[in-house]
């Protein structure tokens, strides 16, 4: 319990302060299990990146999951429709589809550019463990870090990169 001065008529008022309490929920929906099969066996690290986003790749030998960011990678990208084409890509062009378990932590940008990431990453993680697997990913493009950024604002334009100045007109 606070006292609290009214300055206009000096008087004291008792102010009572509640104490709420937060019970958390599990959530429904989610599932909770987060024990995903990776191999332990030796792996190789690569780093993949599109626009603003990163992804830092780990390729296990050995079968095994594929998770990113703590969850599978088709309930990662749900939301895009040839996303399973588009991260299989190095593994049908080098043969080595189910040869790998992969582990990544993906972050910035959105889910596309997410996407694009990943398979950055996960191209050059194979290159890394076997520098044969390049001439199929070079030629495919998956080797080459798209470099296409959203353009930067510039000073005095009114909020957009390529708007022009305002003129005055007398």
């Amino acid at each position: 319990m606070a006292i609290r001065m009214n300055k206009k008529n000096a008087k004291a008022k008792k102010v009572v302060k509640k104490v709420i309490t937060v019970t958390a929920k599990p959530k429904t929906g989610m599932s909770a299990d987060k024990n995903f099969k990776l191999p332990k066996t030796k792996y190789v690290e690569a780093v993949g990146r599109r626009k603003v986003a990163t992804a830092r790749v780990r390729i296990y030998e050995g079968q095994g999951d594929f998770v990113v960011n703590d969850a599978l990678v088709s309930e990662y990208f749900t939301s895009l429709r040839n996303a399973p084409a588009l991260y299989m890509k190095p593994f049908e062009l080098t043969g080595s589809k189910g040869k790998f378990a992969v582990s990544a932590k993906v972050s910035g940008s959105g889910i596309n550019a997410q996407l694009d990431a990943l398979t950055n990453g996960i191209a050059k993680a194979l290159v890394a463990f076997n520098p044969e697997f390049r001439t199929f990913l070079k030629p495919a493009g998956l080797l080459t870090r798209d470099d296409r950024m959203k353009e930067t604002r510039k000073m005095g334009m009114g909020g957009k990169a390529r708007r022009k100045r305002q003129s005055p007109k007398r």
